[in-house]
C-alpha cells in the first residue's frame, strides 16, 4: 500500500475535529479522549447492529469506555463551567 492511501485510511478511520474551547492543555487532552470515547462507541455500536457483538457486551464495553471518560476528567481536573459567549 502506497504511502498517500495509508494516510488517506488512517485519516478517514482516526479523523480529528479542530478544537474551539478554551486553550489550556488539560482541555485539548479532554478533548482527545473525548473524541477517541465517541469513535470507540460508534464502532461498537456498528458491530452490535449488524449482529456481531452481543447487546449486553456493547453495554459492558460502553459503560467501561465512559467510566475511562469520567476518570480522565477527574485526573485532568475538568470541573463544569459556564461556557463563555
Amino acid at each position: 500500500m502506497d504511502e498517500a492511501n495509508f494516510e488517506d485510511k488512517y485519516n478517514f478511520l482516526y479523523s480529528r475535529n479542530r478544537y474551539y474551547g478554551q486553550m489550556k492543555p488539560e482541555n485539548l487532552v479532554f478533548n482527545t479522549n473525548l473524541q477517541e470515547f465517541a469513535q470507540k462507541v460508534g464502532y461498537i455500536s456498528v458491530l452490535e447492529s449488524n449482529g456481531q457483538l452481543d447487546p449486553s457486551e456493547s453495554y459492558n464495553q460502553i459503560k467501561a469506555l465512559w467510566k475511562q471518560l469520567k476518570d480522565s476528567q477527574k485526573e485532568l481536573r475538568i470541573t463544569k463551567s459556564s461556557p463563555s459567549a
